[in-house]
């Protein structure tokens, strides 16, 4: 009985991975329609990241965590000062796994419409899309 018990938790526990993001992944094609609707792009990585690579033309550059993983103090405060829940609001990073985290705490705390560029700037530039210098 307790290894049918413990095989249908483990069952259950590995399916939890399966399910769908509270929030939108985007492909570059995505990315670029919502970006000539006009909707604010977010870059999350840090400022020698945006030197290194480029960012994609309107991204507003904003900072989530330091070089230790450690999310900085001003960063809620300033995001939220610019955008209200229910505005779109698209999130890039190196690879998506930063805005993943992001994404799915904004959609904890209210945030309706969340979009996460899948596989982040370096997809975006494999794929030969334009970026521009950091401003």
């Amino acid at each position: 009985m307790i290894f049918r018990f413990l095989g249908l938790f483990l069952l259950l526990f590995s399916l939890s991975g399966c399910a769908e993001p509270p929030y939108n992944n985007l492909n570059n094609e995505q990315l670029k329609t919502m970006l000539d609707q006009g909707t604010a792009i977010y870059d999350i990585r840090r400022p020698e990241e945006w030197r290194q690579t480029g960012v994609v033309e309107g991204s507003k550059l904003l900072t989530f965590v330091d070089g230790g993983g450690r999310v900085l103090p001003d960063f809620l405060p300033r995001f939220t000062a610019d955008i209200s829940k229910d505005d779109p609001v698209i999130l890039i990073c190196r690879t998506g796994n930063r805005t993943d985290s992001l994404a799915r705490y904004l959609v904890e705390t209210g945030f309706t419409n969340v979009y996460n560029v899948r596989d982040g700037i370096t997809r975006w530039i494999r794929d030969d899309q334009p970026v521009t210098r950091p401003r």
